[in-house]
This record gives structure tokens, C-alpha cells and sequence, in this order.
């Protein structure tokens, strides 16, 4: 029997993902903003001065992501980039003031866009979504070695240690 896709849970947090992520966009486009600009301006604003490694590790993406996101927001003049004094091979990026101001407005289309996501969800629903989601987003960041319950294809193929198989002594 082939496994019904449409009625998985992580099928329809794709397809959540997929809506978020639109919906997103248009709001940040209102503010010249693409999406995942938005979020190196509010970890800037945490914690302002970081290198370009420290950035994409706090946005969990690649190096060469945060150098064209930085480069657009430069470009736009909301951040800017600045050697370090204590070693010139480190990049620092930093808000501008413009970029500060443009806070606001993310702060603005990220309210609106949880209260359209959240619409119809009491408080109680609410926390209970963000304590499975943060649960989920857990398990998909194991290492597939971490995992206990990862199998690799040889592993049932022949009822092997692993195998779902009900093992009986002969």
C-alpha cells in the first residue's frame, strides 16, 4: 500500500511552510524587503556587530547566503560592513540607522502576519502548536547518525537487527 502523502503531518507542514513563506513575502515587499532579510536585521538587532560565520550560523544558513543578503541590505543601506580592528580578516556587519528604523516595520509584518496565521487558534492552541513545532524542528535537526530509529536500506532488507520484523527463536 502506497503511503498517503496528502494526509502526513510533515505534508501539510510543507505546505504550511510553503503559505508562511508567501504570505510573508508579501508583506515584507511592502517594505522592500525579500524574505530572510528580515531576519538579519532582527539578529543584528540582538546582537549588532557580527561576523558573516556568525550570522549564518545564527540564521542556519551557508556563508556564501549571508554575504548576498548582507550585500543587498548594504546596498539598501540598512547595514554596513566594517573590518575589525583586532583582525583585518573579520568582516563585522552592523545596523545603520536606517536599518533600525526599518525594525519597526518588520516588528509591524510580523505581528500581522501571526495574527493571520493564528486566526481561529485560542491561547491554549497556540502554545500547544509552538511546543510540537519546536519538538518537531528537534527531531529534524538530529544527525541521521543520532538518530535511533534511523535505518539504512540493508538494514530490512533481510529482516535484519533493525527490521520491523518480530524476531521468534528457531
Amino acid at each position: 500500500m502506497a503511503f498517503n502523502y496528502k494526509k502526513s503531518v510533515t505534508f501539510r507542514l510543507v505546505q504550511a511552510a510553503k503559505a508562511q513563506r508567501s504570505r510573508s513575502g508579501g508583506h515584507l515587499m511592502r517594505i522592500g524587503l525579500h524574505p530572510g532579510q528580515e531576519l538579519v536585521l532582527k539578529v543584528l538587532a540582538d546582537s549588532d556587530g557580527r561576523t558573516m560565520s556568525q550570522l549564518a550560523l545564527a540564521l542556519g544558513v551557508q556563508p556564501p547566503t549571508v554575504t548576498k543578503m548582507v550585500t543587498r541590505l548594504s546596498a539598501q543601506g540598512y547595514v554596513r560592513r566594517q573590518v575589525s580592528d583586532t583582525d583585518g580578516r573579520l568582516a563585522r556587519v552592523y545596523l545603520t540607522a536606517e536599518g533600525r528604523v526599518l525594525i519597526e516595520s518588520v516588528d509591524r509584518a510580523w505581528k500581522r502576519l501571526e495574527r493571520e496565521a493564528m486566526a481561529g487558534l485560542d491561547d491554549k492552541d497556540r502554545k500547544k502548536l509552538r511546543k510540537l513545532l519546536r519538538q518537531v524542528e528537534k527531531n529534524l535537526s538530529l544527525s541521521v547518525d543520532e538518530d535511533p530509529e534511523h535505518e539504512t536500506e540493508t538494514d530490512n532488507e533481510d529482516g535484519g537487527e533493525n527490521s520491523d520484523k518480530e524476531l521468534t527463536p528457531a
